[in-house]
């Protein structure tokens, strides 16, 4: 080791602020660096066994994989060694300087100074090895990769603050050893019955050995003090092969959170094991919280893998359709290759199968917490329902059982929520409907407030608020539920089949046939603006509303497309108006042209602000708008 290969480097600068909240934020909470610590250390073990499988060399004449805890009081150290994978120089740059995982600045913003908030968020986000700074004030790392010679071996030190060094050295095995300098008021993580207890507690299910120490027992009169012994402090066995009997809700729940590196516990989970033409277990879970890259679809979502209880993926995105990319757990299977990649199994037989049989799994979790548990339910609902939504338009399989598990707003609900299900609709349907009626919108003050529901608050039919950017995509693929279709009350001639009686009929072919004139010279006035002009069935107390056409896309979904520069097909709307209101009555009767054309111009704007819509030119409505009120008031 000679000083040259000395290097003192910065931490990123997004690392150093994280940091230093994190510290402040988790120290009600100290004790689980143990835990995320012992956790990578387990990880750097597997990844070694997995390697080996290819390249038995990396063993080195070492095969045995254990994580070794080490205490000195009088040093005021605890010293945590694994026989993993190990690192070398750039690893350790990479990992150990920066903080791991992208999103860091979005991340920071959402930080809010409570103390409780923040340490969820910090969970959520992942932090691992930096949690070390909590307890002590100044870690080192020794680690040599796996393959390397003894003297490639790196030692890198921090003290939690603006920098770190980096320097070669000697280490004769392969792996990582982390020494933590425990701060003054932190020596309880020194003792050994206090950080055994810990392990017991958050780590008791790793599959590879924790050894510590015995501690000394008073030795007999005439006897020697016996040396302390090696010891296997927690239970060492793959937690999802043990029987579902023997494994406490508490291992489950710290399971959860060494796979996922969250801090809360999860909301339900499902342990399973298959028998039969395909063999395998697993083990998943439904999280509390979001993680930060649930929205976007691209990046790495997926199970652990592991075959015959070797660890081989940590993302395996193949066993879970992309609308359960919430959803964590692992999968454990006899019938795949050890030597298998991420582009073998997408060709797999066998893991399609696995893929069907572990969706089911997960939609019969949710569907039992629905019935079970409503209000367990309903906090799913609330973090993870719009994902949830992508399911009919990418599982045509289990669209019945997805559409069970969705949950609406309507014009029944007392609130806010999206509690209402579609069971439940049909359950309060009226005599006679057929439809499942619905309207989307920009939100839910828009949808609330839509002419459209006029009719509908008029006979009491219940409608469905929609105004998540996902709904009208939902639709589109959901098209039926319980044999009744669903219908867009803004789109298309409506049809209120048995429900309107015969007497309504009549009126409204009435009003049709007195209104032809006028429908004519509005057409004309309006031109190319409007696709056609006709007397609506759906207003009681508004002049006119916008109607999308059948076959043209809806106007939320044109302006999400807008929003994000897509190129949308041109498409005008139907016109509808209300012959019997006073407006359409003193638009019939106007005999000026130029005033006829700025009172339908102004109607028309109306109607499509009334939908949450933009107009094109708003000088010109209110310019229209300021002149008519001049002439009523002179």
């Amino acid at each position: 080791m000679t000083d040259a290969t000395k290097e003192t480097l910065g931490f990123q600068a997004e690392a150093k602020q994280l940091l230093q909240l994190m510290i402040h934020s988790l120290y009600s909470n100290k004790e689980i660096f143990l835990r995320e610590l012992i956790s990578n250390a387990s990880d750097a073990c597997e990844k070694l066994r997995f390697e080996a499988v290819s390249n038995p060399d990396l063993y080195q004449g070492q095969t045995e994989l254990e994580i070794r805890i080490e205490l000195d009081e009088d040093a005021k150290t605890i010293t945590i060694s694994d026989t993993g994978i190990g690192m070398n120089r750039e690893d350790v740059i990479g990992h150990l300087g920066t903080i791991a995982k992208s999103g860091t600045s979005e991340f920071l913003k959402q930080l809010t100074g409570d103390e409780k908030k923040d340490s969820q968020l910090i969970g959520q986000f992942g932090v691992g090895f930096y949690s070390s700074f909590i307890v002590a004030h100044k870690v080192e790392v020794i680690t040599r990769k796996a393959g390397l010679a003894e003297n490639e071996a790196v030692h890198w030190v921090s003290t939690g603050e603006a920098e770190f060094t980096v320097e070669e050295t000697t280490r004769e095995k392969r792996g990582t050893t982390v020494i933590l300098h425990l701060k003054d008021d932190q020596l309880e993580f020194a003792q050994s019955f206090r950080v055994k207890s810990i392990i017991k507690k958050y780590s008791d299910h790793i599959e590879i050995p924790v050894i510590m120490k015995s501690e000394p027992m008073p030795a007999a009169e005439g006897e020697e003090q016996k040396a302390p012994e090696d010891e296997v402090v927690n239970k060492a066995t793959a937690l999802w092969t043990r029987s579902k009997a023997d494994i406490s809700d508490e291992e489950y729940k710290e399971f959860y959170k060494h796979i996922s590196h969250d801090f809360a516990d999860p909301l339900t989970w499902s342990h399973n094991k298959v028998e039969g033409k395909l063999e395998y277990n697993s083990l998943l879970y439904i999280p509390s919280q979001a993680p930060f890259d649930l929205w976007n679809r691209e990046s790495v979502h997926g199970l652990k893998l592991y075959v015959n209880r070797t660890f081989i993926l940590d993302d395996a995105e193949q066993f879970l359709p992309l609308y359960l990319r919430f959803v964590k757990g692992i999968v454990d299977s006899k019938d795949i290759s050890l030597n298998v990649s991420s582009e073998i199994l997408q060709l797999d037989p066998v893991v399609e199968s696995m893929k069907s049989g572990l969706t089911k799994r997960v939609l019969d979790m949710l569907e039992k917490m629905a019935k079970k548990q409503p209000e367990e339910y309903q906090k799913f609902w609330d973090i993870f329902g719009q994902v949830l939504k992508e399911g009919p338009a990418e599982d045509f399989a289990n669209k019945e059982k997805i559409a069970n598990l969705l949950r609406f707003t309507s014009t029944n609900s007392s609130d806010d929520t999206q509690s209402e299900t579609l069971k439940g609709y049909l359950e309060r349907a009226k005599d006679g409907q057929d439809k499942i009626y619905y309207i989307a919108a920009e939100n839910l003050t828009t949808a609330k407030n839509s002419p459209h529901l006029e009719i509908f608050k008029k006979k009491g039919i219940e409608v469905l608020l929609l105004t998540d950017r996902v709904d009208e995509w939902l639709m589109s693929h959901l098209q039926e539920f319980d044999g009744k279709s669903f219908q867009d009350i803004g789109r298309g001639q409506l049809d209120l089949g048995e429900i309107e009686d015969e007497d309504d009929k009549k009126q409204q072919e009435t009003l049709e046939k007195n209104s032809e004139d006028l429908i004519k010279r509005i057409k004309e006035s309006l031109g190319d603006n409007v696709q056609e002009v006709r007397v609506t069935h759906r207003l009681t107390d508004s002049p006119a509303c916008l109607v999308v056409g059948d076959h043209d896309m809806g106007a939320q979904m044109r302006r999400i497309m807008e929003q994000a520069g897509q190129a949308i097909p041109d498409s005008k709307p139907i016109f509808e108006i209300n012959p019997e209101h006073a407006l359409v009555k003193r638009l019939d009767q106007e005999s000026d042209e130029d005033r006829f054309s700025d009172l339908t111009s102004i109607l028309f704007d109306q109607a499509n602000l009334a939908e949450g819509g933009h107009l094109d030119d708003p000088a010109k409505y209110v310019q229209k708008l300021n002149k008519l009120l001049l002439e009523m008031t002179q």
